[in-house]
């Protein structure tokens, strides 16, 4: 299996540092707002990496932090006059609502929250002040970037670019790239007492971490000083991840801190980065009133993960008609007739080739646009087959629709458990009575009995080409 490694640049072979088991860690919210289309990206692309990392074989440990403590969030609770804590709260159980909506909560191990973490953080800002990579400037610690050699090993730039970049300014720093590790509390704003040594003496300090410090202390309380990958929109690779690289290796003294890091591209909507403070942005909740959590799936996976993605409605509706296609041929072979005899190895010839096709696209570096075109062809071959044959024996079809089913699942696009259900034998031969009067064109009396069989059994009912496709009521991709 090869990754593509920012930091070297260039795909590597994929070796944990612990065997079979790998600790994995992506940059969580912020949670003053409702997520969107640009985080959706992230998670759902992250969630596929653990989904098919766990297929692999691989004992996935997977952590995303919630960040409950922000400039950001203190100045959205200002505008509304509420409480900065109980608008985090409401926030994120609204973040929760939407992760597991799109699939991506149930692959978590854990969702931190960055102030269950002050004590790690002021151990950590410790090392750092006892070894000359920060300091203490007006109530506020900095980390001193001139000390750290390797600063911009993960971004590529050149020292004298940073002034470009996100500085934080603040008059009496050591450099003006420095940035905050802990900031003095400020009126009405929430802020934690801790106490740390400097040239000799304890010194007292009320306010509240900056954003850096939180993931590597988050990291160090589930992983220790290093683990295998850390994930994150390429946005983020300077200042935030680089700052990360800088914290922990000065502090723990071991490197590299990650042995992969994963960045996935932004997702632009009319050519500008989706953003809450450029307002050009759809949130979750807005793109699940209109499509199915599968499509919004499907259209992430139609883009390579570090590609960055254009947001079209065009695209959006591509990705609805492919995903039922897919789930459509999978109904379509579920549905299709069983016989005594054989005739099947043409089906199982199909998966077959299809799961070594999709394993080998995943294996290079996640590759989903690839995988979905081998799957979309697999299932063109599917209807070719069902059209010509007609039927086939029972053990040739389940085990067809059990490769194509998981493989679909690994996606987040197909609902697995839905292959799994038999229909009644009533709703069968209700069924078949439906299909007879369709050809005697009888049509009023089969759309009757459509809605007959439909609300007594619980399912949908499809007339295709390869005849008729039944689902349960919950399917909800088509």
């Amino acid at each position: 299996m090869q990754v593509y490694n920012t930091l070297s640049r260039g795909k590597e072979e994929f070796i944990p540092m612990h065997g079979k088991k790998a600790n994995m860690f992506v940059c969580g919210q912020t949670v003053y707002d409702d997520a969107h289309l640009g985080h959706a990206r992230t998670y759902i692309s992250f969630d596929i990496v653990a989904r098919w990392l766990r297929h692999a074989g691989y004992e996935i440990n997977y952590i995303q932090n919630i960040t409950d403590i922000d400039d950001k969030i203190i100045a959205r609770a200002k505008e509304k006059g509420v409480d900065p804590v109980e608008l985090a709260r409401e926030c994120e159980k609204r973040f929760m609502e939407d992760m597991e909506a799109i699939g991506v909560k149930q692959s978590v191990s854990s969702y931190p929250r960055s102030h269950d973490y002050i004590n790690a953080m002021r151990d950590q800002m410790q090392l750092l002040i006892d070894k000359g990579y920060a300091y203490l400037l007006d109530g506020d610690v900095y980390y001193d970037v001139s000390k750290f050699q390797d600063y911009t090993k993960l971004s590529g730039m050149k020292i004298d670019e940073l002034e470009k970049h996100r500085i934080e300014p603040k008059e009496g720093k050591k450099n003006v790239y420095d940035f905050a590790l802990w900031k003095a509390s400020k009126p009405g704003e929430p802020s934690w007492e801790i106490e740390v040594k400097s040239d000799g003496k304890q010194v007292k300090l009320s306010g509240r971490p900056g954003w850096h410090i939180e993931d590597t202390a988050i990291t160090y309380s589930f992983f220790g000083p290093q683990y295998d990958i850390h994930g994150g929109a390429s946005e983020l690779i300077f200042p935030h991840h680089t700052n990360e690289i800088a914290q922990a290796e000065a502090a723990f003294g071991v490197k590299p801190f990650v042995k992969y890091w994963l960045h996935s591209g932004v997702l632009s909507i009319k050519g500008q980065k989706m953003s809450k403070s450029l307002k050009n942005f759809i949130t979750i909740r807005e793109a699940l009133a209109e499509y199915p959590a599968e499509t919004l799936r499907l259209f992430v996976c139609m883009t390579h993960y570090r590609k960055e993605i254009n947001y079209t409605d065009e695209l959006m509706r591509d990705a609805n008609k492919l995903m039922y296609y897919i789930n459509q041929s999978i109904g379509i072979l579920y549905n299709l007739p069983v016989n005594g005899g054989s005739g099947g190895q043409e089906l199982v010839n199909i998966a077959e080739q299809l799961e070594k096709d999709f394993a080998d696209a995943m294996n290079d570096d996640f590759n989903t646009p690839l995988a979905l075109m081998k799957m979309t062809a697999a299932m063109r071959k599917v209807r070719q087959f069902a059209d010509a044959q007609g039927s086939t024996d029972q053990k040739s079809r389940e085990l067809a629709i059990g490769k194509l089913s998981v493989l679909g699942t690994l996606l987040g696009i197909v609902n697995e458990s839905i292959y799994k259900q038999t229909l009644p034998e009533d709703a069968s031969l209700l069924i078949k009575q439906r299909d007879d009067l369709r050809k005697s064109k009888n049509f009023e009396e089969a759309d009757r009995m459509r809605t007959e069989i439909e609300s007594k059994h619980g399912i949908k009912i499809e007339d295709t080409e390869y005849g008729t496709v039944w689902y349960p009521s919950d399917a909800h991709f088509k």
